[in-house]
């Protein structure tokens, strides 16, 4: 049985520090051979280059950009009428991940529109992501880049983001049918919208391409309190043959080194 592989999220892990480029620094000091990130497009790219260079971490994973934060915007993939942003957004997401050597990049899909509810915008929405999925399949695969999308839970985190299931993800993947276009299971979110893990887990697993973690419902290290047995969980994705990289996407509840004791039974040790 293959060990896991764990990446540390940037955006969430090493804060402490307010640069990325030295959050990668810090990532690789704390035995992490691999990082990923939300937005890093407040850094310069040659910075950031030169960490993962001296370091040899691997960037795994970044987002599209938001879009207008200040706005409201959490991504643009599903939004009806900004599929022109969208695509700037991707181009500028493709500038870094190419840079950094990146293969995965998460196609944010956005929030339902302000006054309206989801059963008024659900078709329109899902329509225009569809679109915009698939051409940004055909934009990825030119570079050997797999686009992923991600349910965010509705109940806790965000109430008026779009995807928010694995079932409608799946739904909308296959209507896409581009084979680097995969589900980005964060399984904070999938236990707070279904539960079923283990089930979900095993139906799903066929198009799943990156995997992310955090208990619940917190949000903290997997081994605080909450509602998730991890040990069974990994052991889950071990029996799968998961492959790829699990991003620890969580709140420290001190000093992220202080809460890294939980990952050094799998396979990652500070140096």
């Amino acid at each position: 049985m293959s060990p896991l592989k764990f990446c540390a999220n940037i955006s969430w892990l090493f804060t402490e520090l307010p640069d990325f480029s030295q959050r990668i620094y810090a990532a690789a000091s704390a035995g992490f051979q691999a990082v990923e990130a939300a937005w890093l497009y407040d850094s310069d790219i040659q910075e950031l280059q030169r960490a993962r260079e001296a370091t040899g971490v691997e960037v795994v994973l970044i987002n599209t950009p938001p879009g207008d934060v200040k706005s409201g915007d959490l991504g643009l993939g599903a939004v009806p009428g900004r599929e022109e942003e969208f695509r700037q957004g991707l181009d500028l997401a493709l500038k870094y991940a190419k840079a950094l050597e990146c293969k995965r990049i998460h196609l944010m899909a956005g929030r339902i529109p302000l006054g309206l509810n989801r059963s008024e915008v659900a078709m329109e929405m899902e329509t225009t992501f569809v679109k915009n999925l698939t051409y940004a399949a055909d934009v990825l695969s030119k570079e050997g880049i797999s686009g992923m999308i991600e349910p965010i839970n509705t109940r806790i985190t965000d109430p008026r983001y779009f995807l928010d299931s694995p079932h409608q993800a799946a739904a909308i993947l296959e209507k896409v049918g581009k084979a680097n276009i995969k589900l980005q299971m964060d399984i904070f979110h999938w236990q707070i919208m279904d539960g079923n893990l283990t089930q979900n887990i095993q139906k799903y697993f066929p198009i799943i391409g990156h995997v992310q973690i955090a208990q619940v419902p917190g949000r903290n290290e997997p081994d605080s309190a909450g509602e998730l047995n991890y040990s069974y969980l990994f052991k889950t994705l071990q029996n799968h043959n998961y492959q790829g990289y699990i991003g620890c996407e969580y709140k420290p509840l001190g000093s992220t080194k202080e809460g890294l004791g939980w990952i050094k039974d799998y396979g990652i040790t500070s140096k």
